[in-house]
């Protein structure tokens, strides 16, 4: 299993069983969310991400909260995924906020932060050249920011190398 999992020990030891709440897009954000399921499946959860066939069947039998698509260029989805994240993070109170990208997990870790919840990000890792649109907006947010690639630590500077999740 990936460090990735281990970088929550700041907050909390693995072994208790805490409220996770993952944020992120559907296809490939959420499958390499799904790689760290040997660390998440100790703990409570819920999920974030897009109703669409492919979430759904991936996360069939998990908590999951449909949010507001597309995300990209929306402006009204944006302030709708601000209100879910609001309504989400106050009615849920998790322990933690994890995320992988994209867009839809800039709202929930701007409400996170507020409300003082840690936050995790993880770089995706098919981007090693240049910094994703949601990376560099999440940065200020995120209590703990992962990397997968030691070339990407250049990009984000105090970044923590977790190894490859995917």
């Amino acid at each position: 299993m990936s460090d990735v999992a281990n970088t929550q020990g700041a907050f909390f030891d693995s072994a208790e069983r805490r409220r996770v709440l993952f944020v992120c897009s559907a296809g490939g954000h959420l499958s390499q969310l799904l790689q760290l399921r040997p660390w998440w499946d100790n703990h409570d959860r819920k999920w974030v991400t897009f109703d669409l066939s492919d979430a759904r069947s991936k996360l069939d039998g998990e908590d999951m909260v449909a949010a507001h698509y597309p995300t990209t260029r929306s402006f009204s989805n944006t302030i709708r995924n601000f209100r879910l994240a609001q309504s989400v993070i106050k009615e849920w109170e998790p322990d933690i906020v994890i995320s992988n990208g994209a867009g839809v997990a800039v709202p929930f870790f701007a409400v996170a932060k507020r409300a003082g919840v840690p936050t995790v990000y993880l770089e995706v890792y098919d981007r090693v050249d240049s910094r994703t649109m949601t990376g560099r907006l999440v940065r200020p947010f995120t209590t703990k920011f992962c990397v997968q690639w030691p070339e990407q630590q250049k990009l984000y500077p105090g970044s923590e190398l977790t190894g490859l999740v995917y």
